[in-house]
């Protein structure tokens, strides 16, 4: 296959993006080193009120009917969260949320359904508890997370689990895929580094670690019948290729502007939750024509714009390249590593620089 383009689907959008991440709230009362709004007592300046809130669902429903992850922070710290997600329901929206399930009693999973959150992502990092809560900062949150889990399947709202990869140990993350599993979770993403944030305090490993775990991910859950994706790691699909492994439900690697967005708490709309440059504000001008012609959102689905190694690789239109890490360029090596974000704005970064922590040259054969 050298000097070929691998087969690609077109994935360029078809109208709306197919999921949307909200982060509603950045209130939490979790103070965990990876935190990628640095949430924690104070909301953000300028957060979207509850009528405004219902506004942005409306303008949303112009481009489609996409998942719609309410998030945080905590979004259960929302005093108006059942009043957002029955609105988003009502409008023909699938509502999803993400927790730390620190809040998710049982009592709040029957709302939560009442409401028509569909399904909830909750994050265990560890099978081990207390490797969990130091990594959270509280004691006891791995508890409540896994009790969170089972009060959601109580009421019949799929749960996925969401890792974030602390250390590149192929142990680790059996650990929790095998928890999630013996509580009958069968959707999990294991999030790897991208540095920004309160989260550039904490580094993991060199790219050739980080490369290696997301092959043994690949190659250790090949045939199990459980939906596995890497997240944040689009090379794990020029990886995925050179094994031999293929899923129809996987899609393209990076889908920041492809399929996806994030809209911060103040409104702006962002490629993604770790790439803080704003394409726009739903406060001045609507989603759907952020979606569709902010030119942040188009230079983005372009791969022809890519620049580096991703710009001439043969993986550019199922990879794309993390367009967070690009953005960060190659001081990530040195300054952290994941899912933190400072307030979006427009920088003179390089969006479609290459991707720092790929290891991949253009040019060599796969093996």
């Amino acid at each position: 296959m050298h000097g070929k383009r691998a087969h690609v689907v077109n994935d360029e959008p078809r109208g709306g993006p197919r999921i949307i991440s909200w982060n509603i709230t950045t209130r939490c009362p979790l103070k965990c080193a990876h935190c990628y709004v640095d949430a924690g007592e104070r909301d953000a300046e300028g957060v979207l009120s509850t009528r405004e809130a219902c506004a942005v669902i409306d303008q949303i429903c112009e481009t489609g009917k996409p998942i719609v992850v309410l998030s945080g922070g905590e979004p259960l710290l929302r005093e108006d969260i059942f009043t957002i997600a029955r609105y988003g329901t009502d409008r023909g929206l699938r509502m999803a949320m993400g927790s730390s399930g620190y809040l998710l009693d049982k009592n709040t999973a029957v709302r939560l359904k009442e409401s028509g959150i569909r399904a909830v992502a909750i994050s265990l990092d560890s099978a081990d508890p207390a490797v969990h809560d130091s990594f959270r900062g509280i004691s006891g949150v791995w508890e409540k997370a896994v009790q969170a889990i089972r009060n959601c399947q109580d009421e019949g709202i799929n749960v996925q689990i969401n890792m974030s990869v602390m250390h590149p140990d192929i142990r680790d993350v059996e650990g929790v895929i095998g928890i999630g599993t013996g509580l009958g979770v069968h959707d999990f993403q294991i999030f790897f580094p991208v540095p920004t944030g309160r989260a550039r305090r904490s580094m993991v490993s060199g790219p050739a670690e980080y490369e290696n775990l997301i092959r043994e991910v690949l190659v250790r859950y090949r045939d199990a019948p459980l939906n596995i994706r890497p997240t944040c790691a689009p090379q794990f699909r020029r990886i995925a290729d050179e094994i031999g492994i293929r899923n129809p439900l996987w899609g393209r690697g990076c889908i920041a502007a492809i399929i996806y967005c994030r809209i911060y708490a103040n409104g702006d709309v962002t490629p993604c939750p770790y790439l803080p440059v704003s394409a726009g504000n739903v406060r001045k001008t609507t989603f759907q024509e952020i979606w569709n012609h902010s030119e942040v959102f188009t230079t983005l689905r372009n791969p022809t714009l890519l620049r580096g190694k991703c710009g001439h690789c043969r993986y550019n239109t199922v990879c794309g390249g993390c367009r967070a890490r690009a953005y960060q360029g190659a001081a990530i090596l040195s300054s952290g590593w994941c899912d933190g974000l400072v307030r979006p704005e427009i920088t003179g970064a390089d969006i479609c620089g290459e991707d720092p922590l790929c290891l991949y040259q253009p040019g060599e054969s796969s093996g």
